[in-house]
C-alpha cells in the first residue's frame, strides 16, 4: 500500500545549535517518508532565515524575539509580539495543513507550537539541553511527545511523554579518522603538531577568544596549533594576529565542521547542547566553557552532565582568561587523560538521533 505524504512544520532557530538538528531532522524525515513536504517557521532577522533556505527548505518568519535581561523596557512589546507571532503562526498552520509540528527551540518554536496545539495538530518537543527552558516547560503538558537528549529529564516534563532519542548532528562528523590528511592539507597544518580546535558556536563567544588571544604566545611555545572560530564580531582583531603566529588558522565560522573535527586533537568549546553532542560522536577531548548569559544556567548543567562521567573538563567563564591557556597545554601534554575523557565521551554519543525523532514524528501522525 502506498503510504500518504506527509506535511511538516518544524520551528525554531536564532542559533547553529536549533537550526543543523532541525534541518538534520528534516533530511531524517524525508529519507523514511519520501515525498514528505516541510515547511520552517522562524523569528525574522535571525539566523534561520538565512541558513534554513540554503539548506533547500522554505521559511515562514514571524516577528517575535526573546525576553531581555539586560533591558528590561525591551520587554514591554513583547506580549504583543506573542499574540501576534501566535496569531500569524495560525494563519501558516491553516494555510499548509500540517500533520504535525515539531519544536527544536528557539524563539519562534513557542508561538508555532502553541498555535500548533490549539488547533489540535499533533505536536512534539526536541529538547536539547539537560535543563529545559521556562517555554519548553509550559508546553510539556500540552504537545504528545518530548524528545530527550539526556536521561533524568521527568523531573521537568510528564515521565509517560518523554523519549530519550539524543540530539541530531551532522551526519558527515561520524567517521573522521579517514578524513584527517585531508583535513590536514585543508587547514595548512603540520602533521607533527598537536591540534585544538576553539568553537564558540556559531556566533562566537567573547571570553573564550580573549582567552585564546592571551594565550597565544603560550601556544606557539608549546608547539600548538589552532584552528581558531571566532564569530564575527571578533573575527577582526583575530585575523590580524594570524601574520605573527604562523600556528592559528582564523574563521569567522567554518563551514567545513568535519574537517575541523578531523583535524583536531583537543577541542575548547562552549557548553550549547549540539556542541556536546557532536563532541559525544567526535570522540574528542574537550574544555569546556559554559556560557553564564543564557537562561537557567543550562550551558553549566549541561557542561556537568560530562564532568560528572569523567568525559570533559570544564573552567567557569570568569576563570577562563587566567585558566584556559594552561588547562590546554596541560591536556595536550598529557596522552593519558586524552584518551580517558575521548572514551567517556564517546560512550555517551547516541549516533542515530535524528532517525529516532523522525520516527516518533511519524508515529503522531498515524496516531491522527
Amino acid at each position: 500500500m502506498q503510504q500518504r505524504q506527509l506535511k511538516i512544520i518544524i520551528s525554531g532557530g536564532g542559533t547553529g545549535g536549533h537550526i543543523f538538528p532541525a534541518i538534520a531532522i528534516a533530511r531524517a524525515l524525508e529519507q523514511m517518508r519520501p515525498g514528505t513536504k516541510i515547511l520552517f517557521v522562524g523569528a525574522n532577522g535571525r539566523m534561520e532565515m538565512e541558513k534554513v533556505p540554503a539548506a533547500g527548505y522554505r521559511i515562514e518568519g514571524l516577528d517575535i524575539a526573546g525576553i531581555s535581561r539586560s533591558n528590561m523596557l525591551k520587554n514591554i512589546s513583547l506580549p504583543a509580539k506573542v499574540f501576534k507571532s501566535v496569531s500569524k503562526a495560525k494563519s501558516i498552520i491553516s494555510a499548509f495543513g500540517p500533520d504535525a509540528i515539531i519544536g527544536v527551540g528557539g524563539y519562534a518554536s513557542g508561538p508555532t507550537l502553541w498555535a500548533g496545539i490549539r488547533k489540535k495538530v499533533p505536536t512534539l518537543v526536541q529538547e536539547q539541553n539537560s535543563y529545559p527552558g521556562i517555554t519548553n516547560k509550559i508546553l510539556s503538558r500540552y504537545v504528545k511527545k518530548i524528545c530527550v537528549a539526556y536521561p533524568g529529564m521527568e523531573k521537568f516534563f510528564p515521565k509517560d511523554k518523554i523519549i530519550v532519542t539524543g540530539n541530531p548532528v551532522r551526519q558527515d562528523i561520524t567517521d573522521l579518522q579517514s578524513k584527517r590528511a585531508e583535513a590536514l592539507q585543508y587547514f595548512k597544518l603540520n602533521d607533527a603538531g598537536t591540534t585544538v580546535l576553539v568553537i564558540g558556536g556559531s556566533l562566537g563567544a567573547r571570553t573564550i577568544n580573549e582567552s585564546i588571544e592571551h594565550s597565544l604566545e603560550l601556544f606557539a611555545k608549546n608547539n600548538i596549533q589552532l584552528v581558531w572560530q571566532t564569530g564575527k564580531q571578533y573575527h577582526a582583531q583575530a585575523k590580524a594576529m594570524e601574520s605573527k603566529y604562523s600556528n592559528i588558522r582564523v574563521f569567522d565560522f567554518i563551514s567545513k565542521m568535519d574537517l575541523a573535527y578531523a583535524a583536531a586533537d583537543v577541542v575548547v568549546s562552549r557548553a550549547g547542547a549540539i556542541s556536546l553532542s557532536e563532541l559525544c560522536i567526535t570522540g574528542l577531548p574537550s574544555i569546556l566553557v559554559p556560557s553564564p548569559n543564557v537562561a537557567e544556567d543550562h550551558q553549566t548543567k549541561n557542561a556537568m552532565e560530562l564532568v560528572n562521567h569523567d568525559a570533559a573538563m570544564m573552567i567557569k567563564d570568569a576563570s577562563a582568561l587566567n585558566e584556559l591557556g594552561n588547562t590546554v597545554i596541560e591536556l595536550t601534554a598529557n596522552t593519558e587523560l586524552r584518551k580517558k575523557l575521548s572514551k567517556n565521551i564517546s560512550a555517551l554519543a547516541i549516533k542515530d538521533s535524528a532517525a529516532r525523532i523522525a520516527q516518533e514524528v511519524i508515529a503522531l501522525t498515524e496516531q491522527k
